[in-house]
């Protein structure tokens, strides 16, 4: 009886979350995101919630997306010329990784504010950093939040 090694990825970087645990840790950050943020951003941006709410879903369907393409290449480009994966990233490059994926949200984003709001373009980029500095606010608390709340549980590496 020949028994499976478990992948070396599994014992070298322990448990993450498997794709389900994913989805549902997303769903919850983007719901209740759309809670708190709304009604903050209708009060002082003046606007309606329902507009509020709207741009904001127009918001964070773009920087989801643009999420798993800034990470997809990032990390691929790192392991291409570094070896490393992602979970092995040292501090520094974590930091840059960050400030990347924040830089070029913005750029993804701040079009789409002027576009779907009267604002102007140095309106809309003002509107679009309160909004990124008020999402790493709330993401910091919210993965605090869901990590001792729902704890990766050690085991096999989930896809």
């Amino acid at each position: 009886m020949v028994i499976a090694e478990e992948p070396p990825a599994t014992r070298r970087h322990g448990a993450i979350r498997s794709r389900r645990e994913r989805i549902i840790q997303t769903l919850w950050f983007e719901g209740l995101g759309l809670l708190i943020v709304s009604p903050l951003f209708a009060y002082f941006s003046g606007t309606s919630t329902g507009a509020s709410v709207a741009l904001l879903i127009v918001l964070s369907i773009t920087v989801m997306c643009w999420s798993a393409v800034y990470n997809t290449i990032f990390d691929l480009i790192e392991f291409r010329y570094t070896g490393r994966l992602a979970s092995d990233r040292p501090h520094g490059l974590r930091m840059m990784h960050t400030i990347g994926h924040e830089a070029t949200a913005v750029m993804a984003t701040w079009p789409l504010i002027v576009a779907l709001t009267s604002l102007g373009w140095w309106e809309a980029l003002a509107v679009d950093l309160g909004l990124t500095l008020t999402y790493m606010l709330y993401g910091y608390v919210f993965h605090l939040a869901f990590d001792r709340l729902r704890p990766v549980r050690a085991g096999r590496m989930q896809p």
